[in-house]
């Protein structure tokens, strides 16, 4: 990922902006003094820059959590930051040059997009982990009146098939960075025609994080229209094994399974491993049953915050339990204004990673509200008991 590696960090007065990049404040780790988060805003996108002192010299690069999907932006804010405040560089990977594709791009969306008003005009179908993009982009141009999402968590894929919609003048495609099984929660019923979930990793040693569970395949078949599909391809033995299972132990189902079968189109890893003569294994579940329309209730809206500034930063490292799910303090940080939490919360399977900003004004979650799920709107509930002491 784009990063700078400087001699000393430097700071400047905020907020400013520079080079229409907006630098709003800073956060101050408050359980170590090597790190710190610049908030940061591109384009009406809000996310945050970590320093990080690294050994003899500073890392500047993007905080994981809040990074952009488009690299271009983390770029240019590397790049206006270290312009503003005069940093000597020692070392960078940055450019400061423009895709021309990417910028005429429109497909790129944040979950705020499908949470406000998910596009239901037509049929729909989603990719889920599209890597290399060739099935996706195959798929969307051979079905015109099909809107196709993809949802992919590695930058330069998409970045690639950005490029490649534009290029091939796709205006059916959709893309996402943003974890899958969440993203299920949200989609209205009875609405997709397919999901793929091709060549997922396999996570062998921690399955907890696979794609395929028993929630997600139920999320997809509330989510499927009649006659829908949710398709695995999978290279691995223990996935294919594991997802059967998973798939068989619903009370009703329809499952095919297909071995070594060649579809229109292959990603470059799949033609590798067929001259490695490695088993593919497809197992398509088909859903036979309409299902009861979506319906979320709740809001993520606090109460007035009654924990002192030192009773905040003492829930660094706590975990706070509930019944499905959990609110787990990871990092805490000292703002002008306050004090800003850094946590994960929701279910145990799938949480949401999110920062919460706590000022004398009120109380803002940060970059972005949570996922409108049940566990997350649970959480939430916990999460305002907590702060209200």
């Amino acid at each position: 990922m784009p990063h700078l590696h400087i001699k000393e960090f430097k700071n400047i007065d905020l907020p400013q902006e520079i080079d229409g990049v907006k630098f709003n404040f800073l956060a101050d780790n408050a359980t170590r003094d090597d790190e710190q988060l610049i908030s940061t805003t591109v384009d009406g996108e809000r996310f945050f820059l970590l320093v990080k002192e690294d050994g003899e010299r500073v890392l500047l690069k993007t905080d994981k959590l809040t990074r952009p999907a488009s690299i271009g932006i983390v770029h240019k804010a590397l790049l206006a930051y270290a312009k503003g405040a005069k940093l000597e560089v020692l070392a960078s990977n940055v450019v400061d040059r423009k895709n021309v594709h990417l910028e005429e791009s429109t497909a790129l969306k944040k979950i705020e997009y499908f949470a406000k008003e998910f596009p239901e005009d037509r049929e729909v179908r989603i990719e889920v982990g599209f890597g290399s993009g060739r099935h996706l982009l195959h798929q969307a141009a051979n079905n015109p009146d099909v809107l196709f999402i993809g949802i992919e968590i590695h930058r330069p894929s998409i970045e690639q098939v950005l490029k490649q919609a534009v290029i091939q003048k796709l205006d059916n495609l959709l893309v996402l960075d943003y974890d899958a099984r969440l993203f299920m929660e949200l989609v209205p019923s009875n609405l997709v025609g397919a999901v793929y979930v091709h060549f997922p990793v396999p996570w062998d040693k921690k399955p907890h994080r696979r794609v395929i569970s028993t929630a997600f395949i139920e999320e997809c078949r509330r989510a499927l229209k009649v006659g829908g599909t949710l398709e695995l391809r999978t290279d691995s033995e223990n996935y294919y094994a594991y997802s059967y299972e998973t798939f068989i132990a619903f009370p009703k189902t329809t499952l095919l399974i297909n071995k070594n079968k060649d579809i229109a189109v292959s990603s470059k890893y799949e033609d590798r491993w067929k001259k490695m003569e490695k088993n593919i294994y497809d197992v398509i579940m088909t859903n036979d049953e309409d299902s009861e329309a979506l319906s979320i209730e709740g809001n993520f809206e606090f109460d007035e915050v009654k924990l002192s500034n030192e009773e905040l930063i003492a829930l660094h490292g706590t975990t706070k339990r509930f019944e499905s799910g959990f609110i787990h303090f990871e990092r805490v940080y000292k703002t002008d204004e306050g004090v800003m939490l850094r946590t994960s919360m929701g279910s145990f399977d799938r949480p949401e990673h999110l920062y919460v900003i706590v000022r004398e004004k009120g109380v803002e979650y940060y970059p972005e509200l949570p996922l409108r799920s049940k566990a997350n709107l649970k959480a939430h509930q916990y999460l305002n008991e907590v702060l209200h002491g």
